[in-house]
């Protein structure tokens, strides 16, 4: 009997995954364990294995689109044929179906109705200003997906996108660009993610300053104690975990109208990569040490740089921390549906007033950008300060 090979679930609010590149062809015979093909998701690279032994049989091929469970390919029995893909049902009056991309009579489309398309494409479709009702299916099951929206958008007269490897029109007033780079695979990704981010809700950015001095020595010390490397990024780690602990409003995700609340504290923290952002996720952090924090991160943003991280790492964040680390502070932007996250810029020995006296001490800003539909000022000002007191009395942190 077939056995369906499906489009894994990489993320939380994944809907759909590209199949990058099939790395075993159809008509092979596949061992389980072995890696049929490389997939993308909006943030992560995923390096499907079979799950089974049999014969490989592709559903779909390189480069397509396919929603989370629908059917990639099948393992078969040796001399078993493959399933028969199921096609649309469509009137007998319908037209025979035109190239993909190319102009269509305009479906009827009733006030209220939806029309079946996948969530990539309905993005794309807004952004380029598609009317989505006369673009052609190619999908499985009737369904408009990005190739469609994108070939129909180029198909028109005016407006329409540059061909493929064409480069757009020139700028007036400069020369023609010396590179063209089309904003694809993850850039596009977070391009689309940053956008939704700031149209969708309502962020707000705090800045405070803080006296790492004491935190710093600590971390050395603890540091010269242990095997584990521990930053001052794990330290911080930790005081959001504690603080998010006495205002846990900030531990909070609003999703279709609802703020839900967690008691465990699961924190992303941004990795920079080559092509852009990834966020692994430390889960369980309330009930994790310093050192045990610092160990799991350094093991995460390995595994990010190298390309290994699995789904589960990247899945069920709660609050997030993005270590700039070169400018002062910075306005970072959220990662929804989270309410907050907090920015992490450098740290610098300045001259500040302590006990009279002017002393130098090593000073860090700490910037949280918190949604204002659900985090309210006052609220977001005492997780601040709860932070810097756990940050400048961190003796509490280390025991």
């Amino acid at each position: 009997m077939a056995i369906p090979i499906v489009m894994p679930r990489l993320g939380d609010f994944m809907t759909e995954g590209l199949v990058a590149r099939w790395t075993k062809s159809s008509g092979e015979h596949i061992d389980q364990g072995e890696v049929l093909a490389e997939i993308e998701s909006e943030k992560l690279n995923y390096e499907l294995e079979a799950t089974s032994t049999g014969i490989l049989h592709h559903a779909v091929e390189e480069g397509a689109t396919v929603e989370v469970d629908g059917i990639m390919a099948y393992l078969l029995a040796e001399g078993e044929a493959p399933p028969q893909p199921v096609a649309p049902a469509a009137p007998s009056s319908a037209p025979a179906a035109s190239a993909p991309g190319r102009t269509a009579p305009a479906r009827q489309v009733e006030a209220g109705d939806v029309v079946p398309s996948t969530p990539g494409a309905r993005r794309l479709a807004t952004s380029l200003g598609v009317d989505i009702s006369k673009v052609t299916p190619t999908g499985p099951r009737g369904r408009v997906v990005d190739a469609d929206v994108r070939a129909y958008h180029e198909s028109q007269p005016a407006g329409g996108a540059p061909a493929a490897g064409q480069a757009p029109a020139a700028i007036p007033g400069l020369p023609e660009p010396t590179r063209v780079v089309p904003l694809q695979g993850i850039r596009r990704a977070i391009a689309q993610n940053m956008h939704d981010s700031l149209a969708k809700t309502a962020q707000l950015t705090y800045h405070l300053e803080v006296d790492i001095t004491d935190a710093q020595a600590m971390r050395r010390e603890a540091s010269g104690n242990s095997d584990a490397t521990i930053n001052m990024a794990s330290v911080l780690v930790k005081a959001c975990a504690e603080s998010l602990q006495r205002v846990p409003a900030l531990n909070t995700l609003l999703v279709n109208g609802n703020v839900m609340y967690y008691d465990v504290i699961n924190m992303g923290v941004a990795v920079a990569l080559d092509d852009g952002l990834i966020v692994p996720v430390i889960k369980d952090v309330q009930d994790k040490s310093i050192e045990q924090i610092a160990t799991e991160m350094q093991e995460l943003s390995d595994k990010a740089r190298a390309g290994h991280l699995s789904s589960s790492d990247v899945v069920g964040g709660t609050f997030t921390i993005s270590v700039l680390g070169v400018v002062d502070g910075f306005t970072p932007i959220l990662n929804p549906p989270q309410s907050a996250l907090l920015g992490v810029g450098r740290s610098v020995q300045k001259p500040v007033v302590k006990g009279g006296e002017i002393v130098v001490r090593e000073m860090m800003t700490l910037s949280l950008t918190a949604d204002h539909q659900v985090v309210d000022g006052s609220v977001a000002v005492s997780f601040m300060r709860r932070l810097q007191q756990m940050v400048e009395r961190p003796s509490q942190l280390f025991s």
